[in-house]
């Protein structure tokens, strides 16, 4: 249980309706209105994640578990007290705070409750969309068994705090206490408590993924993994299907199931005609952030000005025909979505299982202006399992789970890549959603069964045609003009991929001999 100081003037606003947060966001100035219906807040500083200021509290019963590194950066016990009590301390100073009890995983035996204590009404409204919401019943059996303190007002200092910033985001996995402070961007909440299943989960033998999943008119499953950016809230809000959940799920013995409640949804260049589902999400209720908001309240989707990650927030029930149970059967379709700003991948390949793990834990994608703070231009990244930023654990118990799960359900695997056709970012275009859909779509119902060519280069099965789509676009080489700048480009990649492989221990020959073989 928190403690908070007594403070004869402050409000703490226990689990408000969305209408009744909206109000407050509004009469507190958070945020301003637009012809939608839906809110905008402007996060200032902090567009995207600041991953160089999230820690993990490194504790005799963690330490041997987490893959301590750049990205799981350790954290004293006696540093995360100092930040504890400052966070602590600074929200029992305010005159309101906002506290949203709720819970993360729809399969009842893996649900974790969580409860969300935040300075402002925004990020109570953003929470309550994205986590899974309790009944009047469940709420009176409410006992958090994570905690999240969200403070953007809250600044670390640095020379005292064992931080690298002012910002500091801070899980402490023994005590099961998040800190949050520094930054308004509210998509720190969301991915902290991800990172905190991503830990449990795995020991109950359940694999979480950075995937978004849908189900077909057939009733089959499939999974779409990948790094922000790369397409998993668009392809999987398609109108032909239901939504399962667009960004994080488990994959257990009882099937999938969404770790979340809502969408959050990158929004810059959003058009009804090729995002219909998000585009008629963006209602009352809905909460955005950093669009350009015009004299007469619509919304300038195609502003970058503030920065290329705008997003949308809104409960899943927003989208039309979604699973609202959350759950899914087994994927008879698997695929790794990747945005490649080198323009040299083919828009699909077809992996066995051992390459799939190979692309796994490889990750490859270009990482996409504004997802991080100081990303102005895509650049090549690897991130193991399309999502290590939030993946605290050694990498080989996510790949062996995958393995478990693809060998067991027999499921197709597929590399799409969502990004460059015909030359690099800045010479070629990007692949129209149009297209990718079509491949996406026909991966999905089993058609991906025609002649293939391999690709020598990337060691890849490509099929040589896709009913709906131009042929010429499935051979990337011959879209560019000069063939031999694509062979240079093509073998730079195929070379880092072999270089980032090399950390991988410990990791079968047959899943190393899938990849690259230059």
């Amino acid at each position: 249980m928190l403690y908070f100081r007594k403070m004869k003037k402050q409000n703490t606003h226990h689990n408000l309706t969305v209408g009744e947060l909206v109000d407050k966001a509004i009469k507190n100035k958070e945020v301003v209105t637009s012809k939608t219906g839906a809110v905008v807040v402007f996060t200032g500083k902090y567009t995207g994640r600041s991953p160089k200021d999230r820690f993990v509290v490194d504790t005799p019963e963690v330490h041997d578990q987490i893959d301590w590194g750049k990205i799981n950066m350790s954290m004293s016990e006696a540093n995360f007290d100092k930040l504890y009590n400052k966070i602590n301390k600074f929200l029992a100073d305010q005159k309101d705070i906002y506290i949203y009890d709720g819970f993360v995983g729809a399969d009842e035996k893996y649900k974790m409750h969580v409860r969300v204590v935040s300075e402002y009404a925004y990020q109570s409204l953003f929470i309550q969309h994205l986590l899974r919401r309790p009944t009047l019943e469940e709420l009176k059996k409410h006992i958090p068994a994570i905690t999240v303190l969200c403070a953007p007002s809250c600044f670390a200092d640095p020379k005292t705090d064992g931080t690298n910033s002012e910002v500091f985001i801070a899980l402490n996995l023994s005590k099961m206490i998040v800190l949050i402070g520094g930054t308004k961007y509210a998509g720190e909440m969301k991915k902290s408590i991800f990172a905190v299943m991503n830990y449990l989960l795995p020991q109950k033998k359940v694999l979480p993924m950075h995937s978004s999943a849908n189900i077909g008119k057939d009733g089959t499953t499939a999974l779409f993994f990948g790094l922000s950016g790369t397409g998993k809230t668009t392809l999987s809000a398609d109108p032909g299907r239901m939504l399962i959940g667009d960004d994080e799920h488990g994959w257990s013995e009882n099937g999938i199931f969404n770790f979340e409640g809502g969408c959050y949804a990158k929004c810059i260049d959003l058009k009804k005609e090729s995002e219909p589902l998000i585009w008629d999400a963006i209602k009352h209720g809905a909460l955005i952030e950093n669009v350009k908001v015009l004299a007469d309240g619509s919304l300038d989707f195609a502003d970058k000005s503030i920065t290329e990650n705008t997003r949308v927030a809104y409960p899943i029930e927003f989208i039309e025909e979604a699973v609202m149970s959350g759950l899914g059967g087994h994927p008879k379709t698997v695929i790794f979505l990747t945005a490649d700003a080198w323009g040299v991948l083919p828009p699909i390949a077809k992996l066995d299982h051992n390459g799939a793990i190979y692309h796994f834990l490889s990750g490859y994608t270009s990482k996409l202006a504004g997802t991080e703070r100081g990303v102005k231009t895509p650049v090549p990244t690897f991130s193991a399992y399309f999502g290590a930023p939030f993946m605290p654990l050694k990498p080989i118990v996510y790949a062996n789970l995958l393995k478990y799960y693809l060998d067991k359900h027999k499921s197709d695997v597929y590399l799409v890549n969502t990004g460059w056709i015909g030359g690099e970012y800045g010479v070629g275009k990007r692949i129209s959603i149009k297209d990718t859909r079509t491949i996406v779509r026909a991966a999905q119902g089993g058609k991906i069964n025609g002649t293939f060519r391999h690709d020598k280069i990337f060691n890849l099965s490509v099929p040589t045609e896709v009913q709906g789509v131009k042929s010429d676009i499935m051979n990337p080489e011959s879209q560019w003009a000069d063939k031999k700048d694509y062979e240079s480009k093509a073998k730079k990649l195929a070379s880092l991929f072999v270089e980032n492989f090399t950390k991988f221990k410990d990791i079968p020959k047959e899943v190393i001999n899938s990849g690259p073989t230059i």
